[in-house]
């Protein structure tokens, strides 16, 4: 995605179009949705992780599949600091140019490492969000069906499918576009800064790609919203 096709903050035309995708919270209190795509990444995750610790911010981290099974141990340390997890495909693929089986086939693929590791986590260690192993009814409340699509891109067929097997599909409605190289990371800053309303679901990304804006950024906007008398809270 680049910033002269795609904008800071969603249309409402687009959120119209596709109206069972979740692109905000709607709500009238002082909160905001902190997302992270394409981690567990090592040192990046984990430097996010202390940040929003510092901060009391809870957040969602939308993980690659493959990215956990290389780095489970950052993968719990999101949980152990009670941060919501969603699923981001097993290997970063484009919906648009993936056949609709291949597609669900790789979601499920990364459904079962969270899954698995989620489970490991709460019946092998008391260190987690709930200081006990949990139950199964415990386990479907840590780990919901939140899917968010790899770039955006997700065919109509895909994302029915999806809905039906009982998946909430999370869109968008500010990018900080940390990613891109010709942003820099004042304007990164000023992207989020300047489109974000209670609700707003903001991305950002624990990857080695996004690091050096979302290092400036991110500490940044949770001062700024904080000093304002925001929470950050977790896509639940």
């Amino acid at each position: 995605m680049s910033m002269t096709l795609t904008p800071v903050k969603m249309p409402t035309l687009v959120k119209r179009m596709f109206p069972n995708y979740i692109w905000d919270i709607p709500t009238t209190n002082k909160s905001i949705y902190l997302t992270f795509d394409d981690g567990p990444t090592p040192e990046i995750t984990n430097w996010t992780l202390n940040v929003l610790k510092q901060y009391n911010a809870k957040a969602t981290f939308f993980c690659i599949g493959n990215n956990i099974e290389k780095h489970p141990n950052i993968f719990q340390d999101i949980l152990n600091d009670g941060h919501a997890i969603g699923n981001h495909t097993h290997n970063h693929i484009k919906g648009w140019k993936t056949k609709t089986k291949d597609y669900l086939k790789n979601i499920f693929e990364a459904q079962n490492v969270i899954n698995s590791q989620i489970k490991t986590c709460h019946t092998e260690s008391f260190d987690c969000v709930q200081d006990k192993p949990c139950r199964s009814a415990e386990l479907k409340i840590l780990n919901p069906k939140l899917f968010r699509p790899p770039y955006g891109q997700i065919k109509p067929k895909q994302g029915k499918q999806l809905i039906e097997l009982g998946y909430k599909i999370i869109m968008w409605n500010v990018l900080s576009f940390d990613w891109d190289a010709t942003v820099s990371n004042e304007n990164c800053l000023n992207n989020v800064i300047s489109k974000t309303t209670n609700g707003s679901i903001i991305v950002f990304h624990d990857s080695v790609k996004a690091s050096k804006n979302m290092q400036y950024a991110l500490p940044k906007v949770l001062e700024y919203f904080s000093e304002k008398g925001y929470r950050f809270e977790s896509i639940d």
